[in-house]
């Protein structure tokens, strides 16, 4: 029979095959993980220390992953607290980190946070539920990236600390350091609209130690961003932190700072740190201050030649020299910039200066960067699509998307182990049967118990004989 045929009822549709097989690994994974943690509570019981251990059973619990809800039983123990009381724990979970019921495994919470950054959270639940064995809501998504979020941002607040007492993990040296900064306005909603108004300022910032060059491509190297709409303060503290995270300091000779002027940018009066106004921004003034080609050219000449005070000069004089209102207004508006500006009407490097060299590899920056990375942190995903934001998850979002375009977020979130799925009631141990729950982190918040598929071939697969081969089991 030709394929043409073949009735169109009869046809198979190759993604519900691929959906079936695909439903039947993850219940195999699932089944797979929870014989191998089963098997390791169980070596953990006989290698315990006996005496200050007190087997007192099992009890079940779930553990939320990628492939789904991993359901497992493993053994409390009791033993003696430092006040000479009863203390029930679990060793596996310990072992494994997972010390709190109804538990969100890393895997998962950084693929919620990861997909949080590139696309809306119903979005993101979707995408995470049709390629997981977890079906969540858009709700449980935002939930999930809030707690990732919040946890960021006490680690930020931790390194401000770690940074102010000279003692930042950073072990990156170089003698230069780039730092770029900007402010991005983003709608606000609720309450926070209210007090604030429609909108407020993010403040963003960068720092790099130089470019690396590829070809006709170039890159920031060991690039760090930090982003919030916190106060100057504050901001500055954990911009200093996050750069602590990964510099040594204490060896930075030279910090160029570039920005376009504002007050807030421009705070930190370091003796070390050497302020240049954007070229971008510098140029862009005078092309929107200015509506005489001629006169516009004779200031780029000026400035170009570092002849700063005839600048300002031509400037003041051209207020005059025009009889239009507004066009008097404008330049009024350039001279006040640049009067404010003036320190950093010049680029760093043209000076004439002795700057510390750059890392080997790397070629000078001539700034300039920011216009392009605010929208690439912050802007792309945080501003457009009709997005409002709460001040606390708009900032939570800016510290997961600096984190993210700068390649740090999945080592950032390792360190920081699991999360504990939220509206989960914790519950307390009880040895006695009738007070145990018949399943340890009730409240899904949106997940569901993805069964085992009936499928015959899939009992080779659940066979499990080869966990007993696994190094980490072998001799239990």
């Amino acid at each position: 029979m030709s394929i043409s045929k073949i009735k169109e009822e009869n046809k198979i549709d190759i993604r519900e095959i691929e959906k079936m097989f695909y439903s039947a690994v993850l219940a195999a994974g699932r089944a797979a993980m929870a014989e191998y943690l089963e098997k390791l509570d169980d070596s953990m019981a006989v290698a315990r220390d006996k005496k200050e251990y007190r087997d007192k059973g099992k009890r079940p619990t779930v553990l939320k992953t990628i492939m789904g809800e991993v359901e497992i039983n493993r053994r409390v123990y009791t033993t003696e607290g430092e006040a000479g009381e009863n203390v029930c724990v679990y060793l596996l979970d310990e072992l494994l980190r997972i010390d709190t019921p109804g538990l969100i495994s890393p895997m998962l919470s950084e693929l919620v946070a990861t997909a949080a950054c590139e696309s809306t959270y119903r979005e993101t639940a979707r995408q995470v539920s049709e390629l997981t064995g977890q079906t969540i809501s858009h709700q449980t998504a935002w939930s999930i990236t809030q707690e990732v979020g919040t946890r960021v941002r006490m680690r930020e607040e931790e390194l401000a600390e770690q940074a102010q007492h000279n003692k930042g993990p950073g072990k990156l040296e170089s003698k230069i350091l780039y730092e770029e900064a900007d402010g991005i306005w983003l709608k606000l909603q609720g309450k926070d609209r209210k007090t604030y108004g429609p909108s407020k300022e993010m403040k963003a910032a960068i720092a790099y130690s130089g470019v690396k060059q590829n070809g006709k491509r170039r890159r920031l190297a060991d690039k760090v961003a930090c982003a919030s709409f916190a106060g100057v303060k504050d901001f500055i503290k954990r911009k200093e932190g996050v750069i602590a995270s990964i510099y040594r300091t204490s060896e930075i000779e030279l910090r160029i700072l570039n920005g376009d002027g504002a007050n807030w940018i421009t705070a930190n009066n370091e003796a070390t740190v050497v302020y240049q106004l954007d070229p971008f921004h510098r140029n862009k003034a005078i092309q929107e201050y200015v509506n005489d080609p001629e006169l516009r050219k004779l200031m780029m000449d000026l400035l170009y030649a570092k002849e700063i005070d005839s600048l300002l000069a031509v400037i003041e004089a051209s207020i005059n020299s025009t009889m239009e209102p507004e066009e008097q207004e404008k330049r009024q508006r350039l001279l006040g910039y640049f009067k404010n500006n003036k320190e950093g009407l010049v680029p760093y490097y043209r000076r004439s200066e002795k700057l510390p060299p750059v890392n080997k590899g790397l070629k000078i920056a001539h700034g300039g960067s920011m216009e392009s990375n605010i929208f690439t942190l912050i802007g792309n995903r945080m501003k457009g699509r009709r997005a409002n934001w709460s001040v606390r998850g708009a900032n939570n979002m800016a510290a997961l998307l600096c984190l993210k375009h700068t390649g740090r977020l999945s080592s950032v979130l390792t360190r920081l182990g699991p999360i504990v799925s939220l509206n989960v009631e914790q519950i307390t141990a009880e040895f006695s049967s009738s007070k145990v729950p018949e399943r340890v982190g009730k409240g899904y918040n949106g997940f569901t118990h993805a069964p085992i598929p009936n499928m015959p071939w899939i009992k080779d697969i659940l066979g499990m004989k080869s966990l007993a081969k696994m190094p980490f089991l072998a001799g239990s």
